[in-house]
């Protein structure tokens, strides 16, 4: 469910979605019967599980919540990181009224109306918090509408996305606005939510406990998802009576993932990885997407497994295949611009691709061996003709004095010294005779003998 949802689905008493300060906390309020990951908003900042980074003492977003800061904020991260919850609080702490729109269901009309009365408002010393979740739904037309409002301070925006705003705002919005990106709950900050959610008495009011184990693999089940914990939970504890724990085998009965076996921090993080990385570098598709879906399905952090499968693309595969580098890249910018779940399809059509690419480590090879020649000390001067000669008394010395131009040449090739002296017989980069490398492996000593000379 989005934030969106449960943020408009009990509007304030008449209809009227937006209102003052006791109005926007019927806004955010639960009603009888919410689920538990709405009973459990924090009402408070003290009660509010991570972003320290961005609530710590004196921060912009602290002050706002606080009700004496002033510049309008744009809300970045993914679900379930406190996005709606920071409205929430804003909302109840700040004395201005507060009006919550939805990108999902409102228009520039219905934006101009907000700021044609927050106009008519500020005449009588009245100021607008204006709320819009999923802000990246907004075409560019109505996030223009936004614009003058914002920058004379009509209103004070806070927008929510889970896109990146560099992607999805329009520039001018952007830069009248603090961007402040929300950080996935760390795995702490997830077992106090859950934990509170158990003994609160707006949530399971301690009629149930739950077993370390289980309480680990919830955490990671959640992904740094507060609402999808407390989503997992609620379901584990409708299965058992009062009194009783949720154990693992609760866990796995009632909810819709399997529970993997998996420690971010411990061995099953390196086996996995290591078992992923193996079986693409072994040309086995199927167990690379059987630990990739493992890892997926425990939680692990995509842009972990993108870094991955760019360093495996250049180390593994090289120029036996020169776009498996580039489907790596695209795949690690794809994870960060639509994150997940659908991520997963681009990390898999990434993982199908290398694992299915020819191979060769002739790049890793050819790097080492130049660093350990570097290491050993085998540097030697560059050759005077190759040195800059763009500043006067460049050519007394020598530099690039008989520097030959290679396009000047019919061929593009001269011959020519490039290489120090002292590494005169180096040969670092040793092709192989498969994929696209084999077009190397077949003309590069000829290359080499033209250029120095020797084979």
């Amino acid at each position: 469910m989005s934030e969106q949802g449960e943020l408009f689905e009990h509007p304030a008493p008449g209809g009227n979605v937006g209102g003052s300060t006791a109005q926007g906390r019927e806004i955010f309020a639960a009603p009888t019967g919410a689920p538990l990951a709405a009973r459990m908003r924090p009402t408070c900042l003290d009660d509010v599980a991570g972003q320290e980074h961005l609530l710590g003492p004196g921060k912009p977003l602290r002050r706002l919540i606080e009700g004496s800061g002033e510049a309008s904020v744009i809300l970045y991260g993914p679900p379930g990181t406190g996005k709606t919850t920071i409205a929430s609080l804003i909302s109840t702490a700040t004395q201005r009224k507060f009006i919550g729109l939805s990108a999902l269901s409102s228009g520039v009309k219905e934006v101009r109306a907000v700021i044609d009365q927050a106009r008519r408002d500020l005449i009588h010393g009245h100021r607008t918090v204006l709320f819009i979740d999923e802000v990246h739904r907004f075409s560019k037309t109505q996030q223009d509408a936004l614009l003058a409002a914002v920058e004379n301070r009509t209103v004070l925006l806070v927008a929510a996305t889970t896109e990146n705003p560099s992607f999805s705002v329009v520039a001018p919005l952007l830069s009248r606005s603090l961007l402040l990106q929300l950080r996935p709950l760390s795995d702490e900050a997830l077992r106090e939510v859950i934990l509170r959610a158990i003994s609160d008495d707006q949530g399971l009011a301690g009629r149930v406990s739950i077993d370390e184990d289980a309480l680990t693999q919830l955490v990671l089940l959640a992904g740094g998802d507060a609402r999808r914990a407390l989503t997992y939970l609620e379901a584990a504890a409708e299965a058992v009576n009062d009194g009783q724990s949720v154990s693992i085998e609760v866990l796995r009965d009632n909810i819709n993932r399997a529970v993997v076996r998996y420690d971010r921090d411990g061995d099953q993080h390196y086996d996995v990885i290591s078992a992923y990385i193996k079986s693409i570098r072994g040309s086995d598709v199927d167990a690379a997407l059987h630990y990739l879906a493992r890892m997926v399905e425990a939680g692990e952090d995509p842009r972990f497994i993108a870094r991955r499968l760019i360093i495996h693309a250049s180390e593994d595969i090289g120029l036996a295949d020169p776009t498996a580098l580039t489907t790596a890249v695209n795949a690690a910018q794809a994870v960060a611009l639509v994150g997940m779940p659908e991520a997963r399809l681009t990390l898999a059509q990434a993982t199908i691709h290398l694992a299915t690419a020819p191979k060769s480590n002739a790049v890793i090879e050819a790097m080492n061996a130049a660093q350990q020649d570097v290491r050993e000390g085998k540097i030697g001067p560059v050759p005077p003709h190759l040195r800059d000669g763009h500043y006067e008394g460049a050519k007394k010395l020598g530099n690039a004095v008989g520097y030959r131009y290679p396009h000047d040449d019919p061929t593009g090739i001269v011959k020519q010294q490039y290489i120090p002296e002292i590494l005169q017989e180096a040969r670092y980069y040793r092709p192989r005779p498969r994929g696209a490398e084999k077009r190397i492996y077949d003309f590069l000593d000829r290359l080499r003998t033209i250029v120095r000379g020797a084979g």
